[in-house]
């Protein structure tokens, strides 16, 4: 294994409207808190709210791609949604591995998403098997 605890990865993205439609569209998910502006105006929130799993996304985009990255494959992912996300918050997922498991290939990692005024919105934690290397294999 090429990782150490602590070792840590981070990416940040806007979220736009198109984001809300594309999502809505592609997980059938057209609750109107998601979708509907003149539903939204009378929630608690005030206006639309991003799907959960909208912003979860981020953090299979930051597992994948990042850390542990290319090749490694998703286990198991915890998900506790702490905070709405808006059209226009700007989210950063970032991912640290708190644990390693050499034997199984496993690594463990400590993910949060957070809104651009530093509040948690999804709180988590990712296990990824990492692929075999090419002696292993």
């Amino acid at each position: 294994m090429n990782f150490a605890i602590g070792d840590s990865a981070s990416f940040s993205r806007t979220v736009t409207e198109t984001d809300f439609v594309i999502f809505a569209g592609l997980s059938g998910d057209y609750n109107p808190i998601h979708v509907d502006k003149e539903y939204a105006k009378n929630t608690f929130f005030r206006e639309r709210i991003s799907h959960g799993l909208l912003t979860a996304s981020f953090l299979s985009r930051l597992l994948g791609m990042h850390i542990p990255g290319p090749g490694s494959i998703y286990v198991s992912q915890t998900l506790q949604f702490t905070k709405p996300v808006y059209i226009g918050d700007t989210i950063t997922a970032r991912a640290e591995v708190t644990r390693l498991d050499e034997d199984n290939r496993l690594i463990t990692l400590k993910t949060t998403c957070k809104n651009q005024n530093g509040s948690i919105v999804l709180d988590g934690e990712g296990v990824m098997k990492l692929p075999k290397k090419e002696r292993d294999k």
